[in-house]
Order: structure tokens, then sequence, then C-alpha cells
């Protein structure tokens, strides 16, 4: 099973409660919406411009210093953090948690997703299903996709068995630190331990280890 420092150097008391160390990393998606409830949401405390859409406001919370600049669309239930930005045409499907520092961009969806601290899709990326941790980096264009195209449940493939999720959508799990260069997918189950580097126009999927550089090269 993946261990969690694999991944993630340091949880926030925010996303914390999500993760159970022995527990697979994919489950805090499938706890989010509850987790999201449990927050008593409606703390929205900075100003919201005319032309920002905010659907079932009572279940979003945006903290301070954070920026919703005009045609962004945001559903709850939502937690934003402080000194995040959604701009103008960003899409927020709900379920979703955002710890400070992070950018949802121009033409980007977001749904069912947890970002650590400065994680980072700042344009015309899909996010479904999926965990970024901090300083992660979506390139223009790049996708987690997360429904296969049978519809059937995701098996994760970790030291060369393939592990049931029991989920018929996951996208991807992203360690900190991680690059996704532009217009590259992410296959549904990817994970992508902490530093690793994915060059532009790729399709990746599988278990990808600390450090690594994948290049079309390198990629069976």
């Amino acid at each position: 099973m993946t261990q969690h420092k694999q991944f993630f150097s340091h949880f926030s008391p925010l996303i914390q409660p999500l993760f159970r160390e022995g527990q697979p990393l994919w489950l805090a998606l499938k706890e989010l919406e509850n987790y999201l409830k449990s927050l008593s949401l409606g703390k929205i405390e900075v100003d919201i411009p005319a032309g920002a859409l905010l659907i079932d406001s009572h279940l979003i919370s945006i903290g301070k210093g954070s920026v919703i600049e005009p045609g962004a669309y945001i559903r709850g239930p939502c937690f934003i953090g402080e000194n995040c930005t959604v701009r103008h045409g960003a899409y927020i499907r709900g379920n979703f948690l955002a710890d400070n520092g992070c950018v949802i961009g121009h033409g980007t969806e977001v749904k069912n997703v947890i970002f650590f601290e400065h994680a980072h899709a700042a344009h015309l990326s899909y996010i479904g299903d999926s965990i970024l941790g901090t300083k992660v980096n979506m390139g223009a264009g790049s996708i987690c996709s997360n429904v296969k195209l049978d519809k059937k449940n995701i098996f994760v493939k970790i030291e060369n068995n393939f592990v049931d999720t029991g989920l018929h959508k996951l996208g991807a799990i992203i360690g900190d630190h991680c690059q996704v260069g532009c217009n590259t997918v992410l296959n549904p189950g990817t994970l992508l331990e902490k530093d690793t580097f994915c060059y532009p126009c790729l399709a990746v999927h599988g278990y990808v280890k600390s450090g690594t550089i994948l290049k079309q090269s390198n990629i069976k």
C-alpha cells in the first residue's frame, strides 16, 4: 500500500483529518464531501465582485486575502483558504478543498478535489477526483482524467500488483512539488510520488517513483 510520506511531506491542520496512515490515499476523496460539510461552511471573508457566481453560498467558505475574479463559478460545498486566486472562467463544481495560496485559473474545472498549499492549476485544466500536493503545478491544458472508457472500477498499480480502489471515478494523486507539463494527460488512477516532472504532451499512467523525469522516451 502507498506510504503517505512518499507523496506528502506535511499535512496542515485543515487537511490532516482526511488522511489516516495505513489507509489508501484515495479514500480521502470518498470522505471529502462529508468532511467539508463538517467545517461549518458559509464564512466568506472577502468581497465577491459582480459577475462571480456562488451557488449554495451557505456551503462555501473563502479565507482572507483571496481574490475571486468576475466570471468565476463556485458551487458548494467548497472551502477556499487564505490568499488563493480564483480567476475569471474558473469552474468549481463542488466538493473542493483548497488550502492557502492556491490558484484555480481561467478555464480550469475542478470537482471532488483536494489542493494542498500553493497548488496551482492556472490555465485550462480539468481536474476531477484528484489530490494535488504542496506546490504542484499543472501546466496549461493538463488533464487529470477520472473515468475509464468502460466505466468500471479503477485499479492502481503498486509494486506490480493491481489494487481495486472500489471507485469508478479517480483521477490522479500528485505528490509535493510535482510539475505536470502543458497538454499532458494523467490517466485514471495515476500516482505520482514527490518531485516528479512530466514533460509536455504526454499520456501518463501507473505508479511513478519520486524524482522521475517522464519523457516520451521512458514511458512504457
